[in-house]
């Protein structure tokens, strides 16, 4: 599954949901269900985000109970129920395990990447997304932009991070989490304009302008 915009997002889930009524344990349509559902809330487009984190946090363990050894679902629930408070180590070692299966796979680098950022650890989500964009270098780099500026952003790298969130809002305009990021940048450089004009922005993509940033585990970052 290939989503071209977070704007698709609602009606991934849908038909994810259709295919989990037809086949409970099919789990490549849990672990989506369960990204979609952890897409929709972190962007600020759920109509019910306690919902959609109950819903998110069920299908994540509901695929996880029967990935067996497949990446992609291991990767996705792992993102999910990280995002969503569960044990961050335990978390990276479930991408670490899909990682050693499969040592080429790019969208699994690309998560071990957001996931080592949560927990603290941006220098190395830096070189596993690189990682990620070496072993894929065609694939869309919006939300690997967005992971590489993020993590500069939270070591303080304002100066390199701008670039690279223009370029990330440049891939995917509707991706609210390099809006928000870039904001943050301009108004830490003390650019409060140029802040301002990316929040108008960022309200024409979702009204959510601040979210909740628990998923930090560092406090100092959020």
């Amino acid at each position: 599954m290939v989503l071209a915009s977070t704007r698709q997002t609602p009606e991934a889930l849908r038909l994810m949901e259709q295919a989990i009524e037809r086949d409970p344990r099919y789990g490549p349509a849990l672990a989506w269900a369960a990204y979609c559902c952890f897409r929709l809330v972190g962007d600020g487009r759920s109509g019910d985000p306690r919902g959609d984190h109950t819903k998110g946090v069920d299908f994540a363990r509901r695929a996880l109970e029967v990935a067996s050894d497949d990446p992609n679902i291991l990767v996705n629930a792992a993102l999910v129920l990280a995002y969503f408070g569960e044990d961050i180590s335990a978390m990276i070692s479930l991408v670490d395990h899909a990682l050693s299966l499969n040592p080429s796979f790019a969208r699994g680098w690309n998560i071990s990447s957001s996931l080592r950022n949560w927990a603290g650890q941006p220098d190395v989500a830096i070189e596993h997304m690189e990682t990620s964009l070496r072993l894929s270098p065609r694939a869309r780099v919006g939300t690997s932009l967005v992971g590489i500026g993020s993590s500069h952003f939270v070591s303080r790298r304002f100066d390199q991070a701008v670039p690279i969130l223009l370029r990330a809002i440049q891939e995917d305009p509707s991706h609210p989490l390099a809006y928000r990021y870039l904001a943050a940048c301009y108004a830490q450089m003390g650019r409060l304009d140029e802040a301002r004009d990316i929040i108008l922005r960022l309200r024409t993509v979702t009204s959510v302008v601040v979210p909740d940033l628990s998923y930090l585990r560092n406090p100092e970052y959020r």
